[in-house]
C-alpha cells in the first residue's frame, strides 16, 4: 500500500497541483550536443532558471558512458551535482530523472537523498528508476533480467527509510530495530517519484508513489497515457492526488510566430504556438513538464530570458 504517515514537504506542491502546470528544466542545458558540459557554465545556467522563477531542475544519473547510447553527454554523478546546486539555489525544486535504484544499495539511496533534501532546506524530490542498459547491468555485476523485481525490493527499503519514522529493512524486508538514519527530513516526507516504467504496471506506481514521469509523445498518444494513468489512480488509490510529469526537448525559434516542428523528443517552435501547445497538456491533466534544452542553436541564457519573461507568467501564476 501507499503508506506514508508523514505529509509531503511543501516543494512537491508547489511543484504538482490539480489543473496547474509547472515548468522545469532538465540539466545540462547547451547550445550544440556536447560530450562534456562545462560545470561553471551549467552552474551559472541554474543558478538563473532558480532566479527567473522555473520550478525544478532535474537530474540525471549517468554512471557510464558508451559509443553505442543515444545520450553521449558525460553527466555529473547526480548526488555531487545535487549537493552543488543545493548550495547555488534557494527556491527551484531538484528532482533527479531518475536514480537507477537497482544498480545502487537501497541505503545508500536513503541517506544521499536524505541529505541533499536537508542541504537543500526540503526541496528534493526523489525520482527512481530501473535501468534500461545490459552492458551497464554486467558492469555493475547485476543481473539485467532481475531489474523488475530489484526496483520493487530497492523502492520498499529506500521508501521505509525516508518515512517518518524511519525504519531501515534488511534486504528479506525484515525490519533492523537496532538502526535508524539521520538526518530526519528537512521539512515534511521526501517525494517519490516513478520515471518511466521501471517495468512496473501502472497500478503499481498508482498505488505506492507520489507521481509519475514520463516521455514525450505526440499530444494525442500522450493523452492516451495520461487516461491510462487516471484510470490506474481511480482503481488503487480514488481520491488520492498522483502527479504526472512529461519531459519536452525545446528548440525555442527565435521569430514568436514559428510553428511547430518535431525534433526527436519535441519541438522547435516560436514561443506563441509553444504557449498553445503547454496549454493543451495543462488541460489534458499534465502538471509539470521539463524542457530539455541541448542543442538549442540559441543562447540558452536567452532562451531562459524569453521563457521566463512570455511564457512562465501564463503558467506560473502564484
Amino acid at each position: 500500500m501507499h503508506d506514508h504517515p508523514a505529509p509531503l514537504h511543501p516543494t512537491f506542491h508547489r511543484l504538482f497541483r490539480p489543473d496547474r502546470l509547472s515548468i522545469g528544466l532538465v540539466m545540462p542545458m547547451t547550445e550544440a550536443v556536447v560530450r562534456t558540459p562545462d560545470p561553471a557554465q551549467q552552474f551559472a545556467h541554474a543558478a538563473l532558471a532558480d532566479r527567473l522563477g522555473f520550478a525544478a531542475l532535474w537530474i540525471r544519473d549517468v554512471p557510464l558512458n558508451a559509443p553505442d547510447y543515444p545520450d553521449p553527454v558525460g553527466h555529473l554523478d547526480p548526488w555531487v551535482h545535487l549537493g552543488a546546486l543545493a548550495a547555488l539555489t534557494r527556491r527551484i525544486a531538484l528532482v533527479t530523472g531518475a536514480i537507477v535504484s537497482p544498480l545502487r544499495h537501497p541505503l545508500h539511496v536513503a541517506k544521499a537523498a536524505m541529505s541533499a533534501d536537508v542541504v537543500s532546506n526540503g526541496r528534493l524530490i526523489l525520482g527512481l528508476g530501473s535501468g534500461d542498459r545490459p552492458p551497464e547491468f554486467a558492469a555493475f555485476e547485476r543481473q539485467y533480467p532481475e531489474r523488475a523485481r530489484q526496483f520493487r525490493l530497492s523502492w520498499d527499503r529506500i521508501a521505509a527509510a525516508l518515512a517518518s519514522p524511519s525504519r531501515i529493512l534488511a534486504g528479506d524486508g525484515e525490519a533492523l530495530e537496532a538502526f535508524e538514519m539521520r538526518p530526519g527530513p528537512a521539512c515534511g516526507r521526501v517525494p517519490l517519484l516513478v520515471v518511466g516504467s521501471a517495468q512496473q504496471t501502472l497500478e503499481w506506481i498508482a498505488r505506492h508513489a507520489d507521481g509519475w514521469v514520463t516521455y514525450h509523445r505526440p499530444l494525442e498518444v500522450q493523452r492516451g497515457r495520461f487516461t491510462l494513468w487516471r484510470n490506474a489512480v481511480d482503481r488503487v488509490a480514488a481520491g488520492s492526488f498522483r502527479s504526472f510529469s512529461s519531459a519536452f526537448s525545446l528548440r525555442l525559434h527565435e521569430d514568436p510566430d514559428a510553428p511547430p516542428e518535431p525534433i526527436p523528443l519535441g519541438y522547435q517552435l516560436g514561443r506563441k504556438a509553444l504557449i498553445d501547445m503547454l496549454e493543451q497538456h495543462r488541460d489534458m491533466g499534465v502538471h509539470h513538464l521539463m524542457f530539455n534544452l541541448v542543442d538549442t542553436r540559441r543562447s540558452v541564457g536567452d532562451i531562459l530570458d524569453e521563457l521566463a519573461r512570455e511564457v512562465l507568467p501564463v503558467f506560473h501564476r502564484d
